[in-house]
């Protein structure tokens, strides 16, 4: 998979994290296909105030659920999140940083790459 997915610059897709494993398919890498309807495809970096967000809006990304394999997250964690969860923080002053080279393409289909280039970060 990681050698034919795109990154939102063109360029092929590169992992987000291994540890904690991440994707829609534990596999390191935000890819996306059937079956990942919350379409986890924004490699981004967790920071306090975006976990508190989350976790305000119904989405407790903190407290790990082993029979799901999430491990529950801490800053610093990267994680391909769930890229209508990443522009609904975007729009509300609190999108976490982002990997450009690990988000995939089909970010761009929720958050413009200017939007994702103001917050992006080194891999």
């Amino acid at each position: 998979m990681g050698t034919t997915a795109k990154n939102v610059l063109g360029q092929p897709l590169l992992p987000c994290c291994t540890d904690p494993m991440t994707g829609f398919y534990r596999d390191g890498y935000c890819h996306t296909g059937g079956g990942d309807s919350g379409v986890h495809v924004v490699c981004a970096e967790m920071t306090e105030e975006f976990l508190a967000f989350s976790k305000s809006r119904g989405n407790d990304l903190s407290t790990p659920i082993p029979e799901f394999s999430f491990p529950g997250l801490v800053p610093g964690d990267r994680w391909c999140l769930c890229a209508a969860r990443w522009k609904e923080a975007y729009d509300a002053g609190m999108a976490p940083p982002v990997v450009l080279e690990a988000c995939h393409i089909s970010s761009l289909e929720f958050a413009n790459l200017a939007e994702l280039k103001e917050h992006a970060i080194a891999k």
